[in-house]
């Protein structure tokens, strides 16, 4: 028996070692293409046989009517904090609502809302379009961050879930105490509910960053510095510019990944400490 969980053990991380490598081959091109010497897509090569910073360079300080990345980096930076503020504030405001307080309709609109996830997004996109156009807002930076945030507060289910685990003891003491109802939201609510939070707003930083096909449809003028990072770096590769231009859509893909792992070390600490840890004591 021992012998045969032995064998079973190692053939399970032997295969999840194969997965690893297979998910891990394709980043690694991405990395080391990055820093290669040779513009274009080199398939004799795995590694390069050249490394240089030229991409880096190129794309940050050389733009041309092509390849602007500054203004779509600081395009979609922009988008992306509004967006990731106003959703946060909007879902956890829905959740506390729905999850703290009682009120006539809850159940109805939880229900209405869990019927309109069910819908899927691209449906939906023409309808917005056409609407966002009506009212001048298409090719707008303000538009997408209204597209981005007006809906957000329909998934208030994961951090609703979370706060349904706080004690309502907790919420109980402070109205003895005297405290309102915003009180209570932001000084007993929000504290406990740091780690949902943070959940929250990575995952709001994230749609708007890394979205294509929203920001494809709304932003259409065909101005380079108008688009954001995802659009730019697809025109990159059309036919008549890969060979010139894959190994700079390399590094700017690349540094896309900067301001996620920054946002998350920045609030990783917020992960270690428990959730309702010494908030009761007695």
């Amino acid at each position: 028996m021992k012998f045969k969980k032995t064998i079973s053990m190692i053939g399970t991380h032997l295969l999840l070692t194969i997965l690893a490598v297979i998910w891990l081959i394709p980043i690694l091109w991405l990395v080391v293409t990055a820093f290669s010497s040779f513009p274009g897509i080199n398939t004799a090569h795995f590694f390069p046989t050249g490394y240089s910073l030229n991409n880096f360079y190129r794309i940050l300080f050389q733009p041309d009517s092509v390849v602007q990345y500054g203004a779509w980096f600081k395009n979609t930076l922009i988008i992306a904090i509004f967006t990731c503020i106003i959703s946060t504030i909007f879902v956890v405001m829905v959740s506390y609502a729905m999850s703290c307080m009682r009120f006539n309709g809850r159940k109805g609109l939880m229900s209405f809302s869990l019927i309109l996830n069910m819908f899927p997004g691209p449906l939906l996109m023409i309808a917005v379009y056409f609407v966002m156009k009506m009212i001048g807002l298409t090719n707008s930076h303000v538009g997408m961050i209204i597209v981005y945030s007006a809906g957000s507060g329909l998934g208030f289910l994961i951090v609703k879930g979370f706060m349904d685990t706080i004690p309502t003891s907790l919420r109980e003491a402070a109205k003895i105490e005297g405290a309102s109802e915003a009180a209570i939201f932001i000084r007993v609510v929000i504290p406990l509910c740091k780690p949902i939070i943070v959940y929250q707003i990575i995952s709001s930083f994230l749609i708007p960053w890394g979205d294509f096909v929203l920001a494809k449809l709304m932003l259409n003028s065909g101005i380079s510095s108008d688009f954001t990072v995802a659009i730019g770096l697809y025109n990159m590769l059309e036919k008549n510019l890969i060979g010139k231009n894959f190994s700079a859509f390399c590094a700017g893909g690349l540094l896309v990944s900067v301001p996620i792992a920054i946002l998350f070390v920045i609030m990783q600490k917020c992960y270690v400490a428990g959730v309702t840890s010494g908030a009761v004591k007695g």
